[in-house]
């Protein structure tokens, strides 16, 4: 196994773990988080409550790194398309997930508790958890595009 093709490897798989993580997330926690606003924030509330961030802080920088330094190692290679595509839709996503989905996220999940639910709250959380899976499909699409490099030649195009 050459450098070249661990870094595609390893890119691929850090993908893969965001995927799986995103899904998890709009399978366990926001479908519930969302449900009543903001009652149903309960789990994100106290000392012992819920908190991705240190995950998803780790995450995306890493995955960024090696995404292009991949980038690097396969410039003169079939996969270039593939990671270059992988990368640019990748800092596109992330450019809309720090502009809109964390900061209204933060909004949402900070509410103070109260058992009243609040209608305008639980609506955003919807249009939330709605936008984040269309982001979700973007992502799965980026990632079909960058595994499908896999089968391309990871050597020096003559």
């Amino acid at each position: 196994m050459t450098i070249k093709n661990f870094l595609y490897g390893l890119s691929c798989f850090l993908f893969t773990l965001i995927i799986g993580a995103a899904i998890y997330e709009h399978i366990a926690i926001w479908p519930h988080a969302f449900a009543a606003i903001p009652a149903s924030l309960a789990m994100f509330q106290g000392e012992y409550g819920l908190n991705s961030a240190p995950f998803w802080m780790n995450i995306h920088p890493l995955t960024l790194l090696v995404f292009l330094i991949s980038l690097f190692m396969s410039w003169k290679t079939a996969r270039k398309k593939h990671v270059l595509f992988a990368v640019v839709g990748y800092v596109v996503v992330l450019i809309a997930t720090f502009t809109y989905f964390v900061p209204e996220l933060l909004d949402l999940t900070q509410t103070p508790f109260s058992a009243e639910v609040n209608q305008q709250l639980t609506n955003r959380g919807t249009r939330w958890e709605n936008l984040s899976l269309v982001r979700l499909g973007v992502i799965m699409v980026i990632a079909a595009y960058l595994y499908a490099g896999a089968f391309k030649p990871g050597e020096k195009i003559q």
